[in-house]
């Protein structure tokens, strides 16, 4: 019985030893657990910064390849809106220079017109003063009807040209059309009308080249 109990102490003191062996390397196996993850934590950490930079590189080189390609893009376009923006400024001078110098054209014909009608219309007065001088035996000889043929076809072909005759003899005075000379009474026409035509005035299209000479109801 007592070697029973003695190998019975023994086996509790063993178990009690291996419990106290476990407990001592428990807090061991832990600081070495914690150190282990510890270390791995730094690593981590120590590894994330460079992911971090290699990940914003890479956002970064993303980033300029688009705005590279925009930027090209816009001088591109840059480049088109100015080649039409001076196309269309030049379209625009040369429809002003076409007008301008149709109109210069215009106006030049117009005066060189106005400078031989000027000179034609007193050949017309001597033709109407030669033939209103025609004494009355002679108003049917061959000579007269010849130059009133002519006389009225030098007036055809003014009309043609564009040439009219103002009217003047009972009008109203008129200051852009008559150029009045005189006053004169008249009974039968109301103050301010024209009453007698002294010179023929005449028009080429909308342009006055003589204006009539007149006497004008005081």
């Amino acid at each position: 019985m007592a070697k029973k109990e003695e190998e019975i102490l023994e086996e509790t003191i063993e178990a009690a030893e291996e419990k106290e062996e476990e407990k001592q390397t428990e807090p061991e196996q832990q600081d070495a657990g914690e150190a282990k993850e510890e270390q791995s934590e730094e690593e981590s950490v120590e590894e994330a910064p460079e992911k971090d930079e290699a990940a914003e590189k890479d956002e970064a080189a993303e980033k300029k390849k688009p705005f590279r390609r925009k930027e090209k893009k816009d001088k591109r376009d840059e480049k088109i809106e100015e080649l039409t923006d001076r196309v269309a400024r030049q379209m625009a001078e040369f429809e002003n220079f076409r007008k301008r110098t149709e109109k210069e054209k215009s106006q030049m014909f117009e005066t060189g017109a106005k400078s031989i009608i000027e000179k034609i219309l007193p050949v017309i007065d001597n033709f109407e003063r030669g033939l209103a001088a025609v004494p009355e035996e002679e108003a049917g000889s061959a000579f007269v009807d010849g130059m009133d043929k002519i006389y009225k076809q030098l007036l055809a072909e003014l009309e043609n040209a564009g040439v009219t005759v103002i009217e003047a003899v009972g009008k109203e005075f008129d200051p852009e059309l008559h150029n009045a000379v005189m006053q004169v009474e008249n009974e039968e026409l109301e103050s301010g009308m024209v009453a007698e035509e002294l010179q023929k005035g005449y028009k080429y299209r909308d342009t006055v080249v003589r204006h009539s000479m007149v006497a004008v109801v005081q």
